[in-house]
C-alpha cells in the first residue's frame, strides 16, 4: 500500500517561496513508469495540475505556474519537493501530492491527505 503525506509550513508571506516535501512509503519514487505530482485546490475552486516529475527524474509544470514552480526530488528519502516561488493569496489552496501511470489520462491512484498553505502576511 503506497502511502503519500506532505508536509511544510502552512503559512508564507506573499513574494516568498513556498515549499512542499511529499514522502512516499510503501513505493518507490523511482519505480518505472510513474509520475509523482503536485496538485493544488484553492478555496472555492476545482483542483489545478501544477506539476510533476518522472521515476526518471524528468519534470513537468502547468504552463500557467511554470516560471516559478520547481519540482525536485531525494531519491535517498524516497521524496519529492515543490517550491513555488513570488507567491500571492492566490496561491492559498489545499496543496496535495499524487501518483499517476500516464500523465496524460491522469487516473490518480494515491493522493497525500493535503496540506493547507496560506499566503498572507
Amino acid at each position: 500500500q503506497v502511502q503519500l503525506q506532505e508536509s511544510g509550513p502552512g503559512l508564507v508571506k506573499p513574494s516568498q517561496t513556498l515549499s512542499l516535501t511529499c514522502t512516499i512509503s510503501g513505493g518507490s519514487i523511482t519505480t518505472n513508469l510513474y509520475y509523482w505530482n503536485w496538485i493544488r485546490q484553492p478555496p472555492g475552486k476545482g483542483l489545478e495540475w501544477v506539476g510533476a516529475i518522472s521515476y526518471r527524474g524528468n519534470t513537468y509544470y502547468s504552463p500557467s505556474l511554470k516560471s516559478r514552480t520547481s519540482i525536485s526530488r531525494e531519491t535517498s528519502k524516497n521524496q519529492f519537493t515543490l517550491q513555488l516561488s513570488s507567491v500571492t493569496p492566490e496561491d492559498t489552496a489545499v496543496y496535495y501530492c499524487a501518483r499517476v501511470l500516464d500523465l496524460a489520462r491522469g487516473g490518480y491512484d494515491y493522493w497525500g491527505q493535503g496540506t493547507q498553505v496560506t499566503v498572507s502576511s
